[in-house]
C-alpha cells in the first residue's frame, strides 16, 4: 500500500469517528429513552415513604423515583434528564431535582425550572390502594 493511500484511509477513518462523535448525542438528544409506555406494575407500602422523602424505584428498566411531598401529596417520575439521559438526583433541602451534567433543575411536579432540559420529566401513573403504592 502507497503512503498516500494509506494517509487517506486513516483521513477517511478519523473523519468517520469524528461524524459519529457528533451524530450520537443528537440522536439521543431527538430521541431519548423511556418515552414508550410499559404495561408492568410495581407495588411499594405506602410506609416506606414518610412525607417530604422519597424513595428510588427501577420501574421497567428505568430509575424512577417516588417523592411523598408535603402539601401535594405522592408523584412519581422518572430520573432521566430529558436534555442528554443523566440521572437527576432528588435535592430535599431546595425540593429540587437536580441534573448533574448540565445544571439541569426540575420541581417537584417534574417541570423544568432552568438549564438545557427541553421537556418535563416523564411522570409514571401512581395510584394509592389503601396503604399501598402501585406503580403502572
Amino acid at each position: 500500500m502507497k503512503r498516500r493511500n494509506f494517509f487517506k484511509l486513516l483521513l477517511a477513518f478519523l473523519g468517520s469517528i469524528s461524524f459519529a462523535s457528533f451524530a450520537y448525542p443528537l440522536i439521543r438528544f431527538l430521541a431519548p429513552p423511556g418515552l414508550e409506555a410499559k404495561t408492568k406494575k410495581l407495588s411499594l407500602s405506602k410506609g416506606e415513604i414518610p412525607v417530604g422523602s422519597a424513595k428510588n424505584i427501577v420501574f421497567n428498566n428505568t430509575p424512577a423515583i417516588i417523592i411523598n411531598r408535603t402539601d401535594k401529596g405522592l408523584v412519581a417520575l422518572s430520573k432521566i434528564c430529558t436534555h442528554l439521559g443523566c440521572i437527576v438526583e432528588y435535592n430535599r433541602d431546595k425540593n429540587r431535582l437536580l441534573c448533574p451534567c448540565h445544571a439541569g433543575v426540575y420541581d417537584l411536579e417534574g417541570n423544568v425550572l432552568s438549564g438545557p432540559p427541553p421537556r418535563p420529566l416523564q411522570k409514571l401513573p401512581l395510584k394509592v390502594e389503601g396503604e399501598t403504592i402501585v406503580i403502572g
